[in-house]
């Protein structure tokens, strides 16, 4: 009969958490500008929900981090939002211009709001 070690393994944890006041997000969703020509012309789609918010000067912005939906292949879509723009009750929202990553030889353009910051608060 084999000898069977047994292994003791030790984790240590090390509770170093800081408690952060956690800031606002947005959801988005968007489409992108067509691309390519003929047969191969399309776009996509694409929604998430924004980072935390990021003081900035007087305002502050977001960062966009997501991908777009799969037509045969798919982009990727980072940008950081513009600064809040006032909608009213106290609400705001970003402007979002860009370009996605280059895939399949094209890239594609967008452009887009976020949506209301708490929008049944």
């Amino acid at each position: 009969m084999a000898n069977k070690r047994k292994l003791k393994w030790t984790v240590k944890k090390k509770a170093t958490v800081q408690q952060q006041k956690q800031r606002h997000t947005h959801e988005f969703l968007g489409s992108t500008k067509l691309a390519e020509q003929g047969e191969d012309r399309h776009n996509h789609r694409f929604a998430g929900v924004t980072g935390q918010a990021i003081p900035k000067g007087n305002s502050h912005v977001h960062v966009i981090r997501t991908n777009t939906d799969f037509v045969d292949h798919f982009h990727r879509v980072r940008r950081t939002t513009g600064p809040a723009i006032p909608v009213g009750n106290g609400k705001h929202v970003h402007f979002v211009k860009g370009t996605t990553t280059l895939i399949d030889g094209h890239v594609h353009n967008f452009n887009f709001a976020t949506l209301i910051d708490k929008p049944l608060v």
